[in-house]
Order: C-alpha cells, then structure tokens, then sequence
C-alpha cells in the first residue's frame, strides 16, 4: 500500500474520531488543498482505509474503517524499512 505520508495519516486522524465528513471540511481541518484531498479520498477508500457512505451514492461523505485506525496505529511503522507496513495493518483486522 502507497501512501501519501504526512497527508494521508493526517486524513486518517481527522476522521478518528468516528465521525463523518465531506473532502472540503477536511481540507480545511488539515489545511491542505481540498483538490488534493479529492483526490487521496477516493485512493484511501480503494486501499480499504477509508468507506466513503451514504445515504446517497455520491453524497461524499468519508468515514474511516477499522483497517484505517489500525493504519493509524502503526503510522511510525510506516517508513521503517524493516516493517511490511501492509502485513502489520492487516494482521490486526485478521
């Protein structure tokens, strides 16, 4: 799993605490451009981090999945050349 490292983790942590949101209102919570953010959403839903839900299909609202706090846990992992980063996160939904 390729992640953009500090801005997708920032993602991850705006979302942590188990409430929904939209890409504009995270952008603004992690200061970063909401066109970049609209991009890395739809990325960290594919790698099964983020869900994005309803009620309607497109409605845009995000939510993260238990991968993605566990993702969140092991964020320092993530650059250690000696950790299989994916192998880490998967095993703790296993």
């Amino acid at each position: 799993m390729k992640l953009a490292s500090p801005t997708d983790f920032d993602v991850l942590e705006s979302l942590s605490d188990g409430k929904r949101n939209t890409a504009a209102n995270i952008a603004i919570e992690i200061d970063r451009d909401r066109a970049y953010i609209n991009t890395r959403l739809p990325l960290l839903t594919d790698h099964g981090l983020l869900e994005r839900i309803g009620p309607a299909p497109n409605s845009g609202l995000y939510e993260i999945t238990p991968k993605g706090r566990a993702a969140l846990r092991y964020r320092e992992a993530y650059h250690d050349d000696d950790t299989d980063f994916e192998t880490l996160v998967e095993s703790e939904i296993d």
